[in-house]
């Protein structure tokens, strides 16, 4: 169990050491919103590109965009020019981001190779520039994500994780598993300790978190004040609020009454539906619609039914059609 049920990063009191995990094309503002209203410590955006919110880039400002009802909010700015990751910073501040939080992490090959994300492992002079400028340009806290090292031969995340606090950065996020495995093994969440031994800023563990057992096994073996949810919510934003309940009470709560997820998965798919349009909203909606309704009877054969779907009334009725069903047998 973690030590306390508040955490402080910076000069800013979270409610819940629980934080939804920035994830490209999930983490958007309707998701977001979702996790929130259920309950959560904190939410981050997802990754961000610098230069592509200091070029105006309309797609990237919609990804960036956040509600009062996310307070407080952090946006995740992945970048590889410590000039441009400050100036983006610093236009999120003006903008009314509540955090920063900087990608360290990030493994996929096109971020990697314009030396962003995980590849700021292998130079930890360039990581330290970015993190220094970054922290220079705005008065809110910045904080970091960052993996265990670029391979089993550099896992250098304490080291960066002490540059990391020496430049003033506020909390420090580690995934448990180095660039090289991607997403392949398990997480080493016993790693992670080395990190919370280093530092004296609060530390978070991420990956692989998707049980109640996954939550005190991590926390175990990390000695980590917080955890960090990510593949865990897909399909379960109420995930988040049930391990800060969890983590409260030590009561597991189950999941919610199928009435219930139904209405939570009507709200979400309308809310994606008048954030993105209706047909990029209704292309989107499809993989949290896929996950929604993993390991259901007959979901398999649901699912290929709605992505061939272009009607969005028609998506509806066969999402009732598919759950009242399962509410009546509940009841039954």
């Amino acid at each position: 169990m973690v030590k306390t049920l508040t955490m402080k990063i910076g000069n800013l009191e979270i409610e819940s050491p629980v934080i939804l995990a920035p994830m490209s094309g999930v983490t958007d503002l309707p998701f977001r919103r979702l996790v929130k209203s259920f309950g959560a410590g904190l939410v981050i955006s997802e990754m961000i590109a610098s230069e592509a919110i200091i070029r105006d880039n309309r797609r990237t400002l919609r990804m960036a965009s956040f509600t009062p009802e996310e307070f407080p909010f952090a946006i995740q700015l992945a970048g590889c020019n410590p000039k441009t990751m400050a100036a983006a910073a610093k236009l999120n501040e003006d903008r009314g981001a509540n955090i920063i939080d900087i990608n360290m992490g990030c493994p996929v090959k096109k971020v990697v190779n314009g030396e962003a994300g995980s590849a700021l492992m292998r130079d930890l002079d360039h990581a330290r520039a970015i993190l220094t400028e970054t922290v220079k340009a705005v008065a809110i806290p910045v904080t970091l994500k960052m993996r265990t090292g670029w391979n089993d031969e550099t896992r250098n995340a304490a080291e960066l994780a002490r540059i990391a606090e020496g430049v003033g950065i506020k909390m420090i996020t580690v995934h448990g598993r180095t660039r090289c495995q991607m997403y392949r093994d398990r997480s080493d969440w016993a790693f992670i300790r080395t990190v919370k031994d280093a530092v004296t800023l609060p530390v978070i563990v991420n990956g692989d978190i998707i049980s109640f057992d996954d939550v005190d096994t991590a926390l175990e073996k990390s000695g980590a004040d917080g955890v960090m949810i990510g593949r865990g919510a897909y399909g379960r934003p109420w995930f988040v609020a049930d391990v800060m309940h969890y983590l409260k009470t030590g009561e597991r709560r189950r999941p919610p009454p199928f009435a219930k997820q139904l209405a939570t998965i009507l709200s979400h798919y309308q809310a994606m539906l008048d954030h993105y349009g209706i047909e990029n909203g209704l292309r989107i909606a499809r993989k949290h619609l896929g996950w929604y309704t993993k390991g259901l009877p007959n979901s398999a054969e649901l699912r290929q039914a709605m992505n061939q779907m272009t009607d969005t009334e028609v998506v509806v009725a066969t999402l009732k059609d598919f759950f009242i069903p399962l509410m009546d047998k509940k009841a039954a």
